[in-house]
C-alpha cells in the first residue's frame, strides 16, 4: 500500500513538473514575442551571463557586454538589499534582450546606442522626438522580469547603468508597488537612479 502511494506521489510530481515547464515555456514565448514586437528584431541567440541571467540577442554578445550586464545586476541587488527589498534579487530571475540600436549617437554627438519606442505618455515632453522617444532600456515584462537594452560595442559602464536602472522598475514592482507606481515611467519628471 505504501509503495502504491509513493509511486502515485512520484507520478503526480512528474506531471506537475511537466505542466509547470509548459507554463513557463509559454510565458517565455509571450515575452519573447513582445520583445520582438517592440524592437522589430528577431532574437536568435540565447545565452547566459557568467552569473546566470538569460540573454537573448541578435548575435552572440561579447564577454564585456555579458560582464557589464552582471555588473549592473550586482549593483541593483546591492542597492535593493540596502532598501530592505528581498524579492527578485537573483541573476536567474532576469531576462535581458539586446536589441539593434535605433541610433548610435545622441543629439550632442555622444556615443549613445538607444532604442526608439512610441512616445505614448511622453508625447509633448522634452523626450518626444516626433512621436517616439529614445530609451537606453525598456521593461518588456514585469513577471517574469524582462527588459531590453541596445547593442553596445564600447562604453560598457553605460550598459551596466542601463541594466541597473531598468532593473529598478522590476525590483520595485515586486517589492514596493506604491513606489513602483510613482516611478514606473519618467513622463512626470524624475529619473534614475531611483534607489539610493
Amino acid at each position: 500500500m505504501k509503495l502504491r502511494s509513493l509511486i502515485s506521489l512520484c507520478i503526480s510530481i512528474v506531471v506537475l513538473a511537466g505542466v509547470m515547464a509548459q507554463i513557463a515555456d509559454a510565458q517565455n514565448r509571450t515575452v519573447l514575442n513582445e520583445a520582438q514586437r517592440i524592437s522589430c528584431d528577431q532574437f536568435t541567440v540565447v545565452t547566459r551571463t557568467p552569473n546566470g541571467a538569460s540573454v537573448y540577442a541578435l548575435k552572440h554578445p561579447t564577454a564585456e557586454m555579458l560582464t557589464a550586464i552582471d555588473r549592473g545586476l550586482t549593483g541593483l541587488f546591492e542597492v535593493a538589499r540596502k532598501n530592505r527589498y528581498r524579492s527578485r534579487l537573483n541573476y536567474r530571475d532576469y531576462t535581458i534582450y539586446i536589441a539593434r540600436a535605433d541610433r548610435e549617437k545622441d543629439s550632442a554627438g555622444a556615443y549613445s546606442p538607444d532604442i526608439a519606442v512610441g512616445a505614448a505618455q511622453y508625447t509633448g515632453t522634452a523626450y518626444d522626438k516626433g512621436g517616439f522617444i529614445y530609451a537606453a532600456g525598456i521593461v518588456v515584462a514585469l513577471n517574469p522580469c524582462a527588459f531590453m537594452i541596445a547593442e553596445h560595442t564600447k562604453d560598457f559602464d553605460r550598459v551596466a547603468d542601463a541594466v541597473r536602472y531598468e532593473g529598478e522598475h522590476l525590483v520595485l514592482y515586486h517589492n514596493d508597488r506604491s513606489r513602483y507606481s510613482k516611478t514606473a515611467d519618467h513622463s512626470n519628471g524624475g529619473g534614475h537612479p531611483i534607489l539610493q
